[in-house]
């Protein structure tokens, strides 16, 4: 029995689900194997709750069209949480209990008792208070359960046709704000356009633009530094100080998940 194979057993005797699903591969493979199984009695629910870029709530009805699943939407603002927006080194653990909270709610008025998300065996080996969080909610992760990494859920993906195979992670807007600095719609605004600046002009797909006290640093890959020549990034900075921005900088160190949580003030 393939790895595939078992994430779709794992489905077996359940009656109907809830797949927690953002615009990734992870939660994109899990509703994938849960509409091989229970058809119409799985369902995606995607969270809008302001923190989620555009393009990932885009992608997220893109995946479930492909799949062929139903798609529910909750809607609610993080921001009106004052835990969540004072952005310690628990906003993960608060933003997902409330998440967890929409998603039991939403359960119960549809009659569903299993609620499943998209956490596999990578993601355990991370500081992720998030996880926790939904684990206390009695959120289950068939990934984990049936031993999938992030590299086979890849592979997996790619082999079943679904056009998120590759698409590098990403995490909600707030996770570009160091811990200690506050949570606003006005950072999440230029962060969001931030990105799509710098993604348009340099056609880079990993990019993160962290907002540091209103000073913005771009993140990519190590080996796409290179594409920052004078005349590009004078572009972008021109355009990120248009939006808000009060200086621009590379990382030259790159990309790499969370680093700013270890400098936040």
């Amino acid at each position: 029995m393939t790895n595939l194979d078992e994430l779709i057993c794992w489905f077996e005797n359940k009656n109907k689900v809830f797949v927690a699903l953002s615009g990734g591969v992870d939660s994109a493979l899990v509703a994938y194997a849960a509409f091989q199984k229970l058809g119409n009695s799985a369902i995606a629910v995607t969270a809008d709750y302001k923190t989620l870029s555009e393009e990932e709530l885009y992608t997220s009805k893109k995946i479930c069209s492909e799949i062929g699943i139903q798609q529910l939407f909750l809607d609610y603002s993080e921001l009106e949480n004052e835990e969540f927006v004072k952005n310690d080194s628990n906003r993960c653990f608060h933003c997902r209990m409330e998440l967890g909270e929409h998603l039991i709610a939403l359960a119960k008025d549809h009659s569903v008792e299993i609620i499943v998300d998209g956490t596999n065996l990578d993601d355990l080996g991370d500081y992720r208070p998030g996880i926790e969080a939904l684990k206390q909610n009695g959120i289950r992760s068939p990934l984990v359960e049936t031993h999938f990494s992030k590299s086979k859920i890849r592979e997996t993906a790619k082999m079943i046709g679904l056009s998120v195979f590759d698409k590098p992670s990403n995490s909600c807007l707030a996770s570009r704000i160091p811990w200690g600095q506050r949570v606003t719609a006005e950072k999440l605004t230029r962060i969001e356009f931030g990105e799509t600046i710098v993604k348009q002009i340099t056609n880079v797909k990993q990019v993160r633009v962290r907002d540091l006290n209103g000073s913005a640093k771009i993140e990519v890959e190590k080996n796409m530094i290179s594409v920052f020549d004078e005349i590009i990034f004078k572009q972008i900075t021109e355009k990120l100080k248009m939006i808000g921005f009060t200086s621009v900088e590379i990382d030259q160190e790159g990309y790499k998940p969370g680093k700013i949580n270890v400098i936040a003030d």
